[in-house]
C-alpha cells in the first residue's frame, strides 16, 4: 500500500473512533482533512499503465501498430509543436470511445489545470479555422489533430512512456512502477494569446504565463531590471525549440537571490503556474528536485517590451530547470512555453538506472 493509502485509511479509522463527531467544527476540518487525503492518495496512485492498457485494448490492429513503439526506438525523442505530420494514432481516426479512453489517459498524467489548458488549446484551432477563413474540408486547423503514442509495454515493469502531440501541445511522459517520473519536455502554446473577435473573444487560454511574467519585470528597479534584461528585442523564438536535449542558456538574468521579498513571491507563483499543470505527484517531486538543486540558485532573464502588445520573451532556469516564455509572432499575440529538465528529460535518469540495474543482473 502507498504511503498516501495507508494516511488516508488512517484517518478515516481515527475518524470512525473519534469521540467529536457531532462537534460541527471539528466535523468540519476532519471533513477538510480527509478530502485532501482522499485526493492526494488518488492522485498518487492513479492507474496509469491500466488507463494506457484501457486504450490500447479500445483500438483496431491498425491504429495500434500507429500507437505502439519501443521504448527505445528514435521516435520517442521526435517531438514537435507545430502544425506538422506525426507519428501515432490521431484523434481524427478515433471512435468517441477510443477518444474517451486517450483523454483518460491524459487525465490520469496532469493536473485539472494542464487538463483544462490542453482542452482550452485545442479547441484554439476552431478559432485559427475561422481567423484564416479555411472551408469546411479543410482539416489543417483541426481539434482532433492530435496524436497519442505509446513507448514500451504498459503490462509489464519495465519502465514506459507515452506522448500527447499535436499543434501548441507536446507532452513527454516516462514512467516506473505505474507512477509519472518524468513529464518532460512539456510544451503549451496559445494562437491566438488573446482571442480578439468572434464568440470566444477575450479567451486566453495561458493569462498567468504572460501576467505574472509582466508583473515580475515591472516590479524590478532600474539596476534589477538592467541584469534582467538580456536584450532589447524579444528574442523571435524560445531558444531550445525542439532539441532532443536542452543545454543551459547564457546570459542567465537576474538571480533570485537578488530579488526583494515581494519579487520573489511573484517569481514562486510564476514558477509555479509551470509546475502545477503536472499530476500531483509528479509536480510535489519536481518541486522538491528543484528546490533540492536551490531556489536561490534560479534566475529570471527577460527580452523585449516591457508592455502586452510588442513582442517579449522571458525564461527562469537553474541547475537542472530550463522554462522559457516567448510572445512574438502574430504580432505578439502568439505564445508559446516549455519546460525542460536539463537532467532528466524523456526519464533520462530512470531509464539509467533501469538498464543499469537489469545489466547487472546478467
Amino acid at each position: 500500500m502507498s504511503g498516501a493509502l495507508h494516511f488516508t485509511r488512517s484517518l478515516q479509522r481515527e475518524w470512525v473512533a473519534s469521540e467529536n463527531t457531532t462537534n460541527p467544527v471539528v466535523m468540519k476540518n476532519w471533513i477538510a482533512l480527509l478530502f485532501f487525503a482522499c485526493t492526494f492518495a488518488n492522485a498518487q496512485t492513479s492507474d496509469l499503465a491500466g488507463k494506457a492498457n484501457a486504450f490500447l485494448a479500445s483500438l483496431t490492429p491498425e491504429l495500434q501498430a500507429k500507437a505502439r513503439y519501443t521504448l527505445e526506438d528514435d521516435e520517442r525523442q521526435n517531438w514537435h509543436f507545430v502544425p506538422t505530420k506525426r507519428n501515432g494514432a490521431c484523434f481524427r481516426d478515433f471512435t468517441p470511445a477510443q477518444r474517451q479512453a486517450a483523454l483518460d489517459l491524459l487525465k490520469a498524467s496532469v493536473s485539472l489545470q494542464g487538463y483544462n489548458k490542453a482542452n482550452a488549446i485545442m479547441a484554439l484551432e476552431n478559432v485559427l479555422k475561422e481567423v484564416e477563413k479555411r472551408g469546411p474540408e479543410d482539416n489543417y486547423r483541426d481539434p482532433l489533430n492530435y496524436y497519442v503514442t505509446i513507448f514500451g509495454d504498459p503490462s509489464g515493469s519495465a519502465p514506459w512512456g507515452w506522448r500527447f502531440e499535436g499543434h501548441h501541445i507536446a507532452l513527454n511522459f516516462s514512467t516506473a512502477n505505474n507512477r509519472i517520473e518524468s513529464s518532460t519536455p512539456s510544451f503549451f502554446g496559445s494562437n491566438p494569446g488573446i482571442v480578439r473577435e468572434g464568440p470566444e473573444r477575450g479567451k486566453q487560454v495561458l493569462k498567468d504565463e504572460t501576467s505574472l511574467g509582466f508583473t515580475l519585470i515591472n516590479s524590478l528597479s532600474d539596476p534589477q531590471r538592467k541584469e534582467a534584461m538580456i536584450s532589447e528585442a524579444a528574442l523571435p523564438e524560445i531558444v531550445s525549440f525542439d532539441k532532443r536535449k536542452a543545454e543551459p542558456l547564457d546570459p542567465k538574468g537576474l538571480p533570485y537571490t537578488s530579488m526583494t521579498e515581494s519579487q520573489k513571491n511573484t517569481f514562486l507563483k510564476l514558477l509555479d503556474v509551470y509546475v502545477k499543470n503536472y499530476e500531483l505527484g509528479f509536480s510535489d517531486k519536481l518541486m522538491a528536485k528543484i528546490k533540492k538543486a536551490g531556489i536561490e540558485n534560479l534566475s529570471f532573464a527577460w527580452a523585449g517590451s516591457l508592455q502586452p502588445g510588442a513582442g517579449h520573451y522571458y525564461r527562469i532556469q537553474g541547475p537542472m530547470l530550463l522554462i522559457e516564455y516567448d510572445n512574438t509572432q502574430t504580432n505578439a499575440n502568439h505564445v508559446h512555453t516549455v519546460v525542460r529538465d536539463l537532467t532528466n528529460d524523456f526519464g533520462e535518469d530512470i531509464l539509467r538506472e533501469h538498464y543499469q540495474r537489469e545489466h547487472s543482473k546478467n
